[in-house]
Order: structure tokens, then C-alpha cells, then sequence
């Protein structure tokens, strides 16, 4: 790799404050191989530059190029072009999806997602519906109304407005202990230290909303009630741990999106 791009993701990185550790805890690779990228002994591919010009707040140009050249061909661009296309007052504009992958992932949109360890899990849909898994806990909401969410003593509470009356065999499974079961084999799992361990046997407990989540979206026949996002990171931080897929397992959260579009298209047709 070039030795003036070297010394700019040295300088980057010292600007940002970040140590060797934390950048490569960020993106998702070892020390060793952001040493190498800033001692011009590898190059980091398209991915991984992208994710650098992220945590670095600048654009992919500027990252390989410095900014004085690209200001100075910006300025000559603006002196020897002329825009194509110039707007009216007729000119309609669209907001366009934007996804980040600064502290987590997020995409901005028409449906709103946002992902990361620090503050969980939270979907906002454009008709107004909500999940939302943190750690305070589990919140569900369809269009208006509040259908379910986690009270202050680990209860999941149900909407009393809602139309739906739950039956017997509902109840049933919903006051199904899968909370002690998920405790058992968390105990088992971290003191036998198969598979990571303690590192990962933490994942049991997020089969907790799982569970209650996909028992109300069968009973309610609504699968919009499901936690997916849940579901998504299960499968990253198992495929992350087992299989040191790290770098490409959070591609499952871009399906949040997908399926909760077609949960609402399910939902709609079958209403």
C-alpha cells in the first residue's frame, strides 16, 4: 500500500483517539492488521476503508487521497463545470435510505432501524409500529395501541384495549416458565465451557422474548408481533463466536427491514 495513505490512517486514527485495539474492536478485525494497513505492509479492502471513512467522519476520497487534493479538484471542478441539472421551484426531492455503520447499524428511512450493544435494539416502522429490546427490557407496539411490553418486574403485560381475548391454551403458553429453562441452560452451559462458554452462553436469555414474541405473533396470527431483531443478532453473535464470522454475520440485520415489510403485507392482506 501507498506509504502516504499509511501515514494518513496513522494520522486518522490519532485524531480520532483511538488505539489499535479499539479501531480494530470497531470494524470488526485484529490489531495486527490495522499495524500492517499503518506500517504500509497490506491494504485494507473496499469494506473495511469504508468502515475506516465512517469511524473517521470522512469520505471515502479523502481517506485515500487527503483532503487538500480533494478540495483543490473540487474547487477546479466548480470553476471549469457547470451543474447539469439546475432545481426550480417544481422540483420534488425524495429522502432516500441512509445506512450508517458508526457505533452499531443503522438505517434511516422510511422505516427506521437502529442497532447496537450500548443501546439495544429499536424498530420504528412508518404505520407506527414499535419493538424495542434493550435493557429495560421488551416493548411492542401496533400501530396506536401498546400491545405488549416487559413491566418492571419481568412480566410481559398485554394490552388491555386490545380486541383480542386470550384463550386458555394461550395463557398457557404464555405463562410458560421458558425463563427458568433459559437460566438452566445458561448454568450448564458456562460451567461445562463447551462452545466459548460464559462468553456465549449469555445468548440463552434472548430466547426469552423470542419465545413470548412468537407466541403472541402465532396467537394474534400477526407477524409483526415477532421480535426478528432478536432473532438477527442470535445468529450474529453465534456465527461471530463459532465461526469468527464477525465481518460479514451483521449482513442478517439488512432482513430486519425485509421482513418486517412483508410482515405488514401479510398482516394487511390477511386483515
Amino acid at each position: 500500500m501507498n506509504i502516504e495513505i499509511a501515514n494518513r490512517l496513522l494520522e486518522y486514527r490519532k485524531k480520532s483517539g483511538l488505539s489499535q485495539e479499539e479501531l480494530a474492536e470497531k470494524i470488526g478485525v485484529s490489531r495486527q492488521a490495522v499495524s500492517k494497513w499503518e506500517r504500509s505492509e497490506a491494504s485494507p479492502d473496499t469494506d473495511n476503508l469504508i468502515l475506516l471513512a465512517e469511524v473517521y467522519g470522512v469520505t471515502l476520497d479523502e481517506l485515500l487521497r487527503g483532503k487538500d487534493a480533494v478540495n483543490a479538484q473540487s474547487d477546479t471542478s466548480n470553476k471549469n463545470e457547470r451543474p447539469d441539472f439546475e432545481p426550480d421551484e417544481n422540483t420534488e426531492y425524495v429522502k432516500k435510505e441512509r445506512v450508517s455503520f458508526k457505533n452499531g447499524i443503522h438505517v434511516d428511512g422510511k422505516d427506521k432501524v437502529d442497532i447496537s450493544f450500548k443501546d439495544g435494539i429499536h424498530v420504528n416502522s412508518h404505520d407506527g409500529s414499535q419493538v424495542h429490546v434493550s435493557k429495560d427490557g421488551v416493548f411492542v407496539r401496533d400501530g396506536e395501541k401498546t400491545r405488549a411490553y416487559t413491566s418492571e418486574d419481568g412480566h410481559i403485560m398485554v394490552d388491555k384495549e386490545a380486541e383480542h381475548i386470550e384463550s386458555e391454551r394461550e395463557k398457557a403458553f404464555k405463562h410458560f416458565p421458558v425463563w427458568a429453562i433459559c437460566l438452566g441452560v445458561f448454568l450448564m452451559w458456562g460451567f461445562s465451557g463447551a462452545l466459548c462458554g460464559w462468553a456465549l452462553a449469555w445468548v440463552c436469555f434472548l430466547i426469552i422474548p423470542i419465545y413470548y414474541s412468537l407466541v403472541d405473533a402465532i396467537f394474534k396470527k400477526n407477524p409483526n408481533h415477532f421480535a426478528f431483531p432478536v432473532l438477527c443478532v442470535i445468529f450474529q453473535v453465534a456465527v461471530g463466536f463459532l465461526c469468527n464470522g464477525w465481518e460479514w454475520s451483521w449482513i442478517a440485520y439488512i432482513t430486519i427491514p425485509i421482513y418486517y415489510g412483508f410482515a405488514a403485507f401479510f398482516h394487511r392482506d390477511k386483515s
